[in-house]
């Protein structure tokens, strides 16, 4: 759906419509949905976060407007706009607390919400992103047929989403689902996770941890066809260490051992992790997205990764949930975002009116 996104004709279109907005570090999308969770229009704008968040939310505000032009409903049935933002926050406040994604002028502290009422003249409902996106799974993806299932959105972090018979778990403190930050590894030397803290999931299993694991073994002197592919990129050097991943992933396509080790082991550490949530949530089913799902399950990459993770889970696992929690690739790509953000207003919605 993300490179073939399909557009439902305003015509043919359920009302009433939302408006979802997914708020990231490069760019926001920006999408009318109909009552069926289909985009009926969409855009996208860089985010520009060293311009100040007002800036930014000044510009979201003219995109929702622009995508509502464009989807051709009448404005007066666009009834709720959803934003799904990064970072900490305070959902009831409708602010940011500490988005460290968000860098620039302004963002600390700030009421987006209410912010980008005020733009687009429409109500917000305010979510995580990653929540959000595991809605949008929940209401029209790969979790359409589950009444619970976790969302975990592999990329230069993880990000979760718990969505409970048809509710998204925000948490007391809008911190619920900060499931990249479980702990697997409570050993005194556990590599340490962005946020600070050792033994995370995310220090070992997202983007950040593939490339800080395959840097510590080509160091070590293994040997390894990705050493020559890693050193012939000319661009930057922080931009060079972004692409690891990538690489590793085209090098364990074609057969490199210590790169498929390195997926191999990221899916281990991953299965470690959804066992946490499993025994913890019970959920119909755990989706995987993100950038970093190694292919998916077009690749054959992809599916061994995705084989591998069921083989920890059934290891570890009561034996209950190992045979009928369903363990697959979220389906969305990269539209889950603001699908989901404008299911999170329907939902409220539909709780107020």
């Amino acid at each position: 759906m993300t490179e073939q996104r399909q557009l439902v004709p305003a015509g043919q279109a359920r009302p009433p419509f939302f408006v979802g907005v997914d708020l990231g570090g490069t760019n926001v999308k920006v999408g009318v949905v109909d009552d069926l969770g289909r985009p009926v229009s969409w855009l996208s704008i860089l985010t520009e976060t060293k311009r100040g968040a007002a800036d930014t939310t000044r510009r979201m505000g003219e995109a929702v407007k622009q995508t509502i032009r464009e989807s051709g409903v009448d404005p007066a049935k666009v009834v709720r706009v959803g934003l799904g933002s990064p970072g900490t926050m305070d959902i009831p406040a409708g602010k940011l607390v500490n988005p460290v994604n968000l860098k620039g002028r302004g963002w600390k502290g700030y009421h987006i919400r209410d912010r980008l009422k005020a733009r687009c003249g429409k109500p917000v409902a305010f979510a995580n992103d990653a929540a959000a996106a595991a809605y949008g799974e929940f209401w029209v993806g790969s979790g359409r047929k589950f009444r619970s299932l976790v969302l975990l959105t592999l990329g230069t972090g993880i990000g979760c989403g718990i969505i409970i018979h048809g509710l998204s778990i925000d948490g007391e403190h809008s911190h619920g689902a900060e499931c990249g930050h479980i702990i697997i590894d409570c050993t005194g030397d556990a590599r340490v996770c962005g946020c600070g803290q050792p033994g995370h999931l995310e220090a070992y299993a997202s983007a950040t941890g593939v490339i800080k694991r395959t840097e510590e073994a080509l160091d070590a002197g293994r040997p390894s066809t990705l050493r020559r592919r890693i050193q012939k990129e000319e661009k930057k050097s922080e931009e060079r260490r972004k692409g690891i991943p990538e690489l590793v992933a085209i090098e364990a396509g074609a057969g490199d051992e210590l790169a498929t080790e390195i997926v191999m082991e990221t899916a281990r550490y991953l299965g470690i992790g959804i066992v946490t949530l499993m025994h913890t949530v019970d959920p119909n089913g755990v989706l995987l997205g993100g950038a970093m799902t190694f292919g998916g399950k077009e690749s054959p990459l992809g599916r061994q990764f995705l084989a591998r993770i069921k083989k920890e889970v059934r290891d570890r696992a009561f034996a209950v949930l190992a045979e009928n929690v369903k363990i697959d690739f979220a389906s969305l790509g990269g539209d889950a975002g603001f699908i989901g953000s404008a299911g999170i207003a329907r939902l409220e919605y539909q709780r107020l009116k």
